[in-house]
Order: C-alpha cells, then sequence, then structure tokens
C-alpha cells in the first residue's frame, strides 16, 4: 500500500519538474536553464531533481523519449481511426500535456522533439498512403505529399499552442480533420 503513495508521489514530483522545465524553456534557451531554477519552479530540493535526472539535458532526453513513445502509439492508431476520431485523440492528448507541446513549439526549444513528431507523423501518412495506393514507401510523390500532410497538421497545431490554446479543442480538431480530408482527396484524385 505505501508502495503506491510512493509512486504517486514519484510521479507527482516528476510531473512537477517536467512541468517547470517546460515553463523555464518557453522563457529561455536550454543551455541557459540551470538545475537549481527547475527545482526552485518545481518546488523541490536539488537532491529530490537527482535521484530522477542526472541533469538538464538528462530530463529533456526522458521527456523527448516519453512524449515520443506515446505519440508513437497514438499515430499509430490512425490507421484504425476515423481523421476526425484520431485527431480528437491527438488534440486530447496535447491538450493534456500542454506544458510539453508548449515546451516543443517553443521559440527557445532545440526543435529536436519536434522534427521527431514530425518524422512520426510523415512516416505514418507515408505508410497509409502507401497501402491504400499499393505504392512503394520510396515513391517520390508519396514523399512530398507525406511531408506536406504532416507538416499541414503540425502547423496547426503549433499555431494553437502558441496561441495559448486559445481555440476550443473542437474547432481544432475540426480544421484537422478538414485539411487532411481535402489533402487525402488530393492525394487519391489523380
Amino acid at each position: 500500500m505505501s508502495e503506491k503513495k510512493t509512486d504517486r508521489r514519484t510521479l507527482k514530483t516528476r510531473r512537477a519538474i517536467c512541468d517547470a522545465f517546460a515553463e523555464l524553456l518557453s522563457e529561455k534557451e536550454l543551455q541557459k536553464i540551470t538545475v537549481q531554477e527547475i527545482a526552485d519552479k518545481a518546488d523541490v530540493n536539488r537532491v529530490t531533481f537527482y535521484k530522477h535526472y542526472l541533469d538538464v539535458y538528462d530530463l529533456y532526453d526522458k521527456i523527448e523519449e516519453e512524449i515520443l513513445v506515446e505519440l508513437g502509439i497514438l499515430i499509430l492508431q490512425l490507421d484504425e481511426l476515423r481523421s476526425e476520431e484520431f485527431f480528437s485523440c491527438l488534440i486530447k492528448y496535447i491538450s493534456e500535456n500542454k506544458s510539453v507541446f508548449g515546451m516543443m513549439f517553443s521559440h527557445n526549444s532545440t526543435n529536436k522533439l519536434r522534427e521527431k513528431f514530425s518524422k512520426l507523423m510523415e512516416g505514418l501518412f507515408r505508410k497509409l498512403i502507401s497501402e491504400q495506393k499499393d505504392r512503394k514507401l520510396n515513391d517520390e510523390r508519396i514523399e512530398y505529399l507525406s511531408c506536406y500532410r504532416a507538416q499541414g497538421c503540425i502547423a496547426i497545431v503549433e499555431k494553437w499552442v502558441q496561441s495559448g490554446y486559445s481555440e476550443s479543442e473542437n474547432f481544432i480538431v475540426k480544421i484537422l480533420a478538414d485539411l487532411d480530408q481535402n489533402t487525402e482527396n488530393l492525394i487519391f484524385k489523380e
């Protein structure tokens, strides 16, 4: 029983550290953030920070790894969901992780996470188009259309995140689903 409390407390501490880090990253460059600043903002001491992470870069890498795994699993569901359902799940996930996505699309970010998110989306769209068009994955048209489709989706998400989530989730889902459907119509028009 006390083990569950420890796990919950550990998760809460890690979440506080990650949120503090994400907030700091929206204010300043990664290399200028210190462990002390993160600890102060998260209301933990430095020793607690070091129980979970080696340094600021380790924290960034762990956040990146966790988000990419979760996004990868979510994105794979597009095979099984209609466009609007998929984007609804994606936007809900982003809403539940606002600080991380704020970090991802921050001007102070290294853009590594954004680039990897982009590659995940492009890979998924390339796979879907290839399967639906019965072509090989290296077809140049598919490469360009997948890039366009992924970058369009990410641009909408980025604008929404940078606007402070000013529009409703339903509004963003509808825009993404409509644009994706129009892109899909273009792809299969040939």
